[in-house]
């Protein structure tokens, strides 16, 4: 079963370990490398900046990606559009890993090919942050004021961090 939770739940804390003693019952079985009680977060949202126009001419702009799995890295390497063309790895990649986008369940190469280079350039930039760092929160500082903030890069409307 997959849990699913917000950017902001998690950034507020909604995972962090519990402060107070919690009430007591038997212990739970380990889960997957003995991690108990704790469920990481897999699935992020994003905002693409331009979208995916399909055939009908709607746009797709928002999103969901889960984290890479290691199946999800290895496959891309025996297919055969990779092999003649080592770019198209990203493509691949991305294809697994994006569970949804807008209206859409079934996100293949050939979604993924007809992205604007805006929106792919975003989606393995947010694909790198996720997988190496877990998050997709950036530090940045303002060049007019030496301000510095966090901004989410999953997406948001302009203006918006």
């Amino acid at each position: 079963m997959r849990r699913k939770i917000g950017l902001d739940e998690l950034l507020d804390g909604a995972l962090a370990p519990q402060t107070t003693a919690p009430p007591q019952q038997p212990s739970a079985p380990a889960g997957p490398a003995g991690v108990r009680g704790r469920v990481p977060h897999t699935e992020f949202d994003f905002e693409l900046p331009l979208g995916y126009v399909d055939d009908e001419g709607t746009v797709h702009r928002h999103g969901t990606m889960r984290l890479a799995t290691a199946r999800d890295e290895l496959m891309p390497q025996i297919d055969l559009r990779v092999k003649e063309n080592p770019a198209y790895l990203g493509v691949v990649l991305l294809s697994h890993v994006i569970t949804r986008l807008g209206d859409l369940t079934d996100v293949h190469t050939g979604i993924v090919e007809r992205m604007y280079a805006t929106d792919v350039a975003f989606l393995q930039d947010l694909y790198q942050r996720i997988n190496s760092e877990g998050h997709t929160r950036a530090a940045v500082t303002c060049p007019h004021c030496d301000g510095a903030f966090e901004v989410d890069l999953a997406g948001g409307r302009l203006g918006e961090s």
